[in-house]
């Protein structure tokens, strides 16, 4: 079972207080509190097994709740009668952890992994406070969003896999989701396999094929030779922002929202800071809920800078944590083992050069 839904106390017994919260009645789609043992929560029978759209027939009713205040990060977890975790919402984040029907992500042109999930990541509009599930916006807003099974985050990243993704058009004939490519070919690379097939430098805007103009008034104009591609950081930059509404800024210093490149997010990114970079690979994921960034080092010579991020799944089959992120290898967003386990754990390319992870 997952820390916080098996004691009351996750792994840094951080419990603050907890109070009953029996106005809530809805669903239960419950959420994770900040483990890497997510995956391990029990999936109730009877649960659909949707397709990656995130369309789901039916959720699960279930009575009164009460919540709880724990530490490590500070966040607020939302129980059920029986004491399962039905959300998570992390001070200072925007990202809210709700568990539903579960649902199971693949990809067997690249990997023989799955990763089956209960978590459903929303996007809150504004970050959360202590003290915010008394609000009248919050009683109104919980209810439905415990009901809701459009796509979620997760659905919406893989509305663009490089495993094939249908094309989704807005009104104005722009395609908005999907399959995405990494980026133009490289000259003199010679294999897929090798890891700068692709270059990189290809941001939401590319992918989109649109001129796009900042909050601070500046303006792009994407280059046609990168149209429908998106590198690592323009990956979630088009998940997070472009599709959930967090905004973005065009430099690579601190300001309001999803600065361009990896480094920068992992520095000045909006949310919280889950774990720091300290220059080697962290072994404790305790933090880790299903839709945190997390950040690599994984430049030969330079082993210090970060230049890759991707977006937490959770634990897949095999019990392993696994990532989803836009790679070269792959050409575009892949949760597969093309030049590199999408794992975070253990000695191969990717979980040895795992580095920081942030909640947006």
């Amino acid at each position: 079972m997952y820390p916080d839904s098996r004691s009351g106390h996750g792994k840094d017994g951080g419990l603050i207080r907890r109070q009953v919260f029996g106005s809530l009645v809805g669903l239960a789609v419950a959420g994770a509190g900040g483990a890497y043992a997510w995956q391990r929560l029990e999936h109730r029978p009877g649960a659909n097994i949707p397709t990656v759209d995130g369309s789901v027939p039916r959720a699960r009713p279930v009575g009164g709740h009460r919540v709880e205040r724990l530490g490590n990060p500070a966040r607020t977890v939302v129980r059920d009668a029986d004491g399962s975790v039905v959300a998570t919402f992390t001070d200072g984040a925007r990202t809210a952890v709700l568990t539903g029907p579960s649902r199971t992500f693949s990809e067997p042109r690249t990997t023989t992994a799955t990763v089956t999930t209960d978590a459903w990541v929303r996007v809150l509009p504004s970050e959360w406070r202590q003290g915010r599930e008394e609000s009248s916006w919050f009683k109104r807003w919980f209810p439905e969003a415990l009901r809701d099974t459009s796509p979620d985050v997760f659905a919406v990243a893989f509305q663009y896999s490089s495993a094939g993704a249908p094309d989704k058009h807005n009104s104005a004939g722009v395609r908005y989701a999907g399959t995405a490519h990494f980026g133009p070919r490289n000259p003199g690379v010679g294999s897929s396999l090798d890891f700068g097939y692709h270059d990189e430098r290809s941001d939401f805007y590319d992918y989109l094929g649109i001129p796009w103009t900042f909050p601070d008034g500046s303006r792009v104009e994407p280059e046609k030779a990168r149209y429908g591609d998106v590198d690592c950081s323009g990956f979630q930059r088009l998940v997070w922002g472009y599709r959930m509404g967090i905004p973005t800024h065009n430099t690579n210093t601190a300001g309001v929202g999803l600065p361009r490149r990896a480094y920068s997010i992992a520095a000045y990114g909006p949310g919280k800071l889950l774990i720091p970079d300290k220059g080697r690979q962290p072994t404790d994921l305790s933090a880790l809920q299903p839709g945190d960034l997390v950040f690599f080092a994984i430049i030969k010579n330079e082993p210090n800078v970060i230049d890759h991020c991707g977006m937490y799944l959770g634990l897949d089959n095999a019990g392993r944590p696994r990532f989803y992120s836009s790679r070269s290898a792959a050409n575009g967003p892949t949760m597969g083992d093309l030049a590199g386990h999408a794992l975070l754990d253990g000695t191969d390319f990717y979980a040895r050069g795992f580095r920081a992870a942030r909640r947006l």
